[in-house]
């Protein structure tokens, strides 16, 4: 078994979600009368439902509130985004490069499990992971629960594991769990991301051993 592994946070690394996340986050709160701005959305990116609810609705939200906004808020963007997702630039060839170098490769993300199944097998990507964990039940990041679940999964220690995100709140998660951390800028700016051990604008600018380099000890 591999002593090193790889943590792919989905969307906004992976794939380009952002937009048909924001839209239907905008359909669904404009029923309950509330505002969801651009602003508001790239400060929350990459939290699970409750996270965002509980910011949104504060003492309003109840179980029965998260788990029915949630439900309608992600079948809408299941709809829209099936068919039309695409891998960001460089993701097929970093899974392909260290599949082949011996990584193992898992999935953290805060989506539903079923909006993760729609994206990688729309991508075609099932085979390159070894672990899928969604972290909708879990505690959301900053708390390094999802990628300590994923390491476990993997059999690898979490000191030999390196993250991909793109959002702050999972830059700290990784911190948090000991992790190694590459940012991508898809969704949030290099200085709110400066926590991370390697910050680029696209995972295709990495140099062909980054991976490596980092689990150097």
């Amino acid at each position: 078994m591999s002593t090193r592994a790889v943590l792919w946070d989905m969307d906004g690394v992976l794939v380009d979600t952002g937009e048909f996340h924001y839209e239907a986050w905008c359909e669904v709160m404009a029923e309950h009368g509330v505002e969801f701005t651009r602003e508001f959305h790239r400060k929350t990116f990459g939290m699970n439902n409750a996270g965002i609810l509980s910011q949104l609705l504060g003492e309003r939200l109840t179980l029965e509130l998260l788990s029915e906004i949630g439900a309608r808020k992600e079948a809408r963007f299941r709809a829209a985004v099936q068919g039309y997702a695409k891998p960001l630039p460089g993701v097929s060839t970093w899974l392909d490069r260290l599949q082949r170098a011996g990584f193992r490769q898992g999935i953290a993300s805060s989506a539903p499990m079923a909006n993760i199944d729609v994206l990688i097998d729309d991508l075609g990507l099932r085979n390159f992971f070894d672990a899928i964990v969604s972290g909708v039940d879990m505690p959301g990041k900053p708390e390094p629960v999802l990628f300590l679940t994923v390491a476990e999964r993997l059999g690898v220690s979490p000191e030999f594991c390196v993250v991909v995100e793109d959002a702050v709140a999972g830059v700290e998660a990784a911190r948090r769990a000991g992790m190694q951390c590459i940012a991508v800028t898809s969704t949030s700016d290099a200085e709110s991301l400066s926590a991370a051990d390697i910050i680029v604008d696209r995972l295709d600018a990495l140099p062909e051993h980054v991976f490596e380099r980092l689990l150097i000890r």
